[in-house]
């Protein structure tokens, strides 16, 4: 009797631990900090690719040396921005790297708009080469983006359903993470100027 009794405790114990959810959280919270370290990659790249674009437009544009020097400063703020896996609970923390994410963004745009004004600078393979690579970067960024975001709503999904919320609340107390969200600016219709 006490030996089945044991038997039917071992095996309802193995049962409701199976279905608690403490290794499944750990996952999907190791796959959001992956998806976080593909958006900190494409940023890293397009930081890159940066120095290059720059020093090709000089080439063409040299005394259009604030929109450059408004270029190389948005990205080293850019990339002094660093954000820890442990971050990402913090929405001031993604709030931060956004707005440094945006400000590179504008800089970028405004250097389009002077490479407009050098025709033989349009034409130069080097400068389509990096203007494609910079291009495809800013469309990786997106998707890195997506995808942490999706890992984020997955992740915070999990610690508040029912049973793996009290695996978390009891065993693991895991942070809900903060989404990737755009910059404030983002938000503002662009002008277009043919002037």
């Amino acid at each position: 009797m006490i030996r089945a009794f044991r038997l039917i405790l071992i095996l309802t114990s193995v049962l409701m631990l199976s279905s608690c959810g403490y290794n499944s959280l750990q996952m999907k919270e190791e796959q959001v900090f992956k998806a976080w370290a593909d958006v900190e990659s494409t940023l890293q790249r397009r930081a890159d690719l940066i120095p290059n674009l720059v020093s090709t437009v000089k080439g063409y544009a040299s005394h259009e040396r604030e929109t450059l020097e408004a270029v190389i400063n948005a990205r080293a703020k850019a990339t002094a921005v660093q954000l820890n896996p442990s971050d990402l609970s913090s929405a001031t923390a993604m709030q931060q790297l956004s707005a440094a994410q945006g400000g590179l963004s504008s800089a970028l745009a405004k250097l389009m708009v002077v490479v407009e004004r050098y025709p033989e600078l349009k034409a130069n393979q080097n400068f389509l080469d990096l203007q494609n690579q910079l291009e495809g970067t800013e469309n990786r960024i997106n998707v890195a983006r997506q995808r942490y975001n999706a890992a984020v709503e997955s992740f915070n999904g999990s610690i508040r359903k029912f049973p793996q919320n009290l695996t978390n609340n009891f065993l693991l107390n895991l942070e809900r993470k903060e989404y990737y969200k755009a910059d404030e600016s983002a938000q503002a219709v662009p002008q277009v100027d043919f002037n």
